[in-house]
Formats: C-alpha cells, structure tokens, sequence
C-alpha cells in the first residue's frame, strides 16, 4: 500500500503542476479507501474515514502548492495581480468549508464529491470558453476585487470541504477570462494555499477540541505517514512535470483535463 501511496503522489504531483489539483482529486479517494481497509469501516478511523482522507490531503496541498507555485514563478507563469483579489476570500472560504465538512457524514460528502465532479465535467464541455480561449490573454474581473469576494469564498469552501484544492473552480474560471492552461494551472496553485493552511488548522483544531482519538499514525485527523509519503512522491511528480510542459500544446492541455477528471470519478464510483 506504501508504493501504491508513492506512485499516486507522484501522479498528484504531475497533476499538480500541469492542472492545479493540489493532487486531492488522486489522494483523497485513494486514502479513503486505504483507511477503510486498513482500519475497518467500524474503527473510529473508519467512522470518519473521508474526512481524514480530506484534510490529510489539504495537509500536503500546503506543500505541493508551494513546490509548484514556486516552480510556476521561477517560469514567469504567475501574475500577482490577478492573483491577488482572491487570496483572503480564499482563506476564510477554507475555514468555512472545513467546519462543514466537520459536521456532515463521511458517506455524504463521498457522494457530493462524485456529484461535484459529474457537474465539472459536463460544464468543460458544454459552456463555452474552457476547450478555446480568449487570444487576447487573461485580463483582471472588471468588477474588482469586491467582484472576485464572493468568487474566492465558495472556492475555498468547496475546495476544503472536499479536499481537492482550489483548481476545479480556478482553472474553468482563469481560463474563461482568457488564460492559457499553463497559466491557470498556474495560478490554481498559490490560490490552493491560503485554503490549504486554514484547511488543515481548522481540521487540527476540531481534533484537539473534540479529543478525537484515532490511534498512532495520526496527528488530529491527518494520516501522517501517509501525509509523508505523498509530500515526497508528489515532488518527484512535480519535477517530472516540468519537463512535459513545453510538449503539450494549450489545446492538448485543455483537451486532458476533463478526461483525467472522468478518471478520477471512474474511481471515486468503485470504492
């Protein structure tokens, strides 16, 4: 099971790069189904397996954005200005999010998780905007920052409350404001971050509030070894990556977004 978590790190970590996932559409399904195994649906693991397999993987976004982000910068992929309305909407959006997740059954968010996925799929292909985009390149909301509030704020409470970073909102949305897939993988990754610290600090503290004993290998509700395994793999993939992107072509780029998503509902159905 180890190898299986180092191989899906490093694929996380090549989706990371090139998408903006954060890598929770590879590790919270495998991670909800490692913990199942391991531990038993009727262990106290087992209770609450989805949300541990969320805010561990909110817990390694925080290190995987960070690697990428900084891999993205020093490629001159990034624009502060665009990037920056959203970054505080974002965060309070990742608590908001987390406490929701707290407070609903494990089984409940699997499913909202295989329905966000079904309604992102569908909107890759039927609204227009994501498979071309504007050649003119992205520009900021012309409705400023208090425009982009309300956006960052669901982004980083969908984005917690499932564990999956930022991109599934991001990506769609940069790139139908004219950004090259490059740059809106690009810009998913630091919007990940702010998310991904007020994440796991919110999951953390819920832990230590409530006294919730998982057993060894746990630290609040992250899996740590776990956590470790995907940290490393995930910078292996994120280094692999950046040899690939100036062979695939923006629409190539576009094309494989949603089919990697049709995969990971593929997934997400069978465990």
């Amino acid at each position: 099971m180890d190898l299986l978590l180092g191989l899906f790190g490093f694929i996380s970590g090549i989706t990371t790069a090139l998408f903006g996932f954060g890598g929770g559409f590879i590790t919270v399904p495998l991670l909800y189904a490692l913990i199942t195994v391991v531990w038993g649906p009727r262990s106290n693991a087992g209770d609450v397996a989805m949300q541990i397999a969320v805010a561990t993987s909110t817990c390694v976004m925080i290190f995987s954005s960070t690697l990428s982000s900084r891999a993205h910068y020093l490629k001159g992929n990034l624009s502060w200005k665009i990037i920056r309305p959203f970054i505080i909407p974002i965060s309070l959006g990742g608590i908001a999010g987390a406490f929701v997740a707290l407070s609903v059954e494990s089984e409940w968010i699997r499913w909202i998780f295989i329905g966000y996925l079904v309604v992102t799929i569908l909107d890759c292909f039927i609204r227009p905007g994501f498979m071309t985009t504007d050649p003119n390149g992205i520009a900021p909301s012309k409705g400023g920052i208090f425009a982009d509030t309300p956006i960052g704020v669901v982004i980083g409470a969908v984005a917690a409350f499932l564990g999956v970073g930022g991109s599934v909102m991001t990506v769609p949305l940069m790139r139908r404001r004219g950004a090259s897939m490059i740059q809106a993988a690009a810009f998913a990754n630091p919007l990940t971050l702010p998310m991904a610290i007020t994440g796991t600090l919110t999951y953390f503290y819920f832990a230590v509030a409530k006294h919730l004993e998982l057993g060894a290998g746990f630290i609040g509700m992250i899996y740590i070894k776990g956590a470790l395994i995907l940290i490393a793999s995930s910078w292996l993939g994120i280094r692999f990556a950046a040899v690939l992107m100036p062979y695939l072509s923006d629409k190539r780029h576009a094309q494989s977004y949603p089919i990697l998503l049709m995969i990971v509902l593929c997934v997400m159905l069978l465990v």
